[in-house]
Order: C-alpha cells, then structure tokens, then sequence
C-alpha cells in the first residue's frame, strides 16, 4: 500500500513538472515574440501587448509580474505600471499583487530545494559571494527582508532567493512577502491609474 502511494505520488510529481515545464515554455513564447515585437520597450507598448489577451489579458499580467520575480532581468516596473493604467487601481494592483508574491514564494522554495548553486546562476558571481555573506553575518535580516520588500526599488527579487537558502523559515518568508509586499505595489497602481 506505502508502495503504491509512493508510486503515485512520483506520477503525480511527473505531471506536475510535464505541466509547469510545457506553461514555462508557452509563457516564453510569448514573451519571446512580444520581445522581437518590441512589447518591452515603454508602458505604452506593453499595454497594447497586453491588451490583445483580450479577457485574458489580467491572467497574463499576473503570470508576467510571477515570472519576472523568477527571472529577475524581466522588467516588473514595466508590469505594475501596465496593470494599473489598463484595468484601474483595484484590479491592476490584485494582479501584481498575486502576481508578485506568487513569484516571490516559488524563487523562494526554488532556492531551498536546489540550493547555492541555483544562486550562483540566479546571480552575477561577484553580487552573490557578497550578498551570502552579509546574510549569515546579519543579526536583523528578517527586519531587513521586511524593510526590502516594503520600500520600491529595493533588489527584493534576489532577497527571496537568498532567503531559500538561510534558516528563516517557509511561514515566516511567506509572512514577510503578504504583508510587505502591497503597499509598494498599492501605491504604484494609484499612481500611475491617474495616467489612464
């Protein structure tokens, strides 16, 4: 019976990945042509990218502004901008906002489950040794993470990665990224909904 259940739990795991690998390289795709397209180049142009989702056009904002946090060279400014000036305040900050965290959470367990050297790919050679250091040596990182999250502009992308790879717990990080990460992003869709 234990056997059968280990069984099916690899099956299920293999689906699992079969899926997220075939999302990850369609999501690409898309990108990819936005990108030759020149999507990528101001708000304006990735508004209209956006823009023919047609009624998915939210749901690809909110895998963009996941992904972005993934692969951090993606440009999330770009997203939350995007979000707020095409469907409003309230909407374009949920998209971001599930969006954001979301991608925030999966770099996060990304880390803790392959560990240092995913780091070292994630980043430049010289950033990581630096930053690695500075966290095992940091009394108040959590408050740090926090303040990170919480302030625009802040390298937080990178702090959710090196995060997976410290003592802090699952539930704590995940505390950290629900209840710092909206305000920034609130403040961004108000902002730039006034554009519309």
């Amino acid at each position: 019976m234990i056997g059968g259940n280990g069984a099916k739990r690899r099956r299920l795991t293999r689906l699992v990945s079969i899926l997220s690998i075939m999302y990850i390289v369609v999501f690409f795709g898309i990108c990819l042509r936005g990108f030759f397209d020149g999507a990528f180049r101001s708000v304006e142009s990735f508004q209209e990218y956006i823009r023919g989702f047609g009624m998915f056009a939210p749901l690809f904002l909110l895998s963009f502004q996941a992904m972005q946090v993934v692969i951090p060279v993606l440009p999330g400014f770009v997203g939350c901008a995007a979000g707020a000036i095409m469907f409003g305040p309230m909407l374009g900050f949920w998209c971001n906002y599930i969006g954001i965290s979301a991608g925030s959470i999966i770099a996060f367990f990304l880390a803790r489950r392959f560990g240092t050297p995913l780091l070292q790919e994630v980043f430049p050679r010289e950033k990581y040794r630096k930053w690695a250091a500075w966290s095992s040596k940091s009394r108040c990182y959590t408050l740090l993470l926090f303040l990170a999250v919480l302030l625009p502009l802040c390298p937080d992308d990178y702090l959710c990665y090196l995060s997976g790879v410290t003592k802090m717990t699952s539930r704590k990080f995940i505390g950290i990224i629900l209840l710092g990460k909206p305000w920034c992003i609130l403040a961004y869709s108000l902002g730039f909904s006034l554009i519309r």
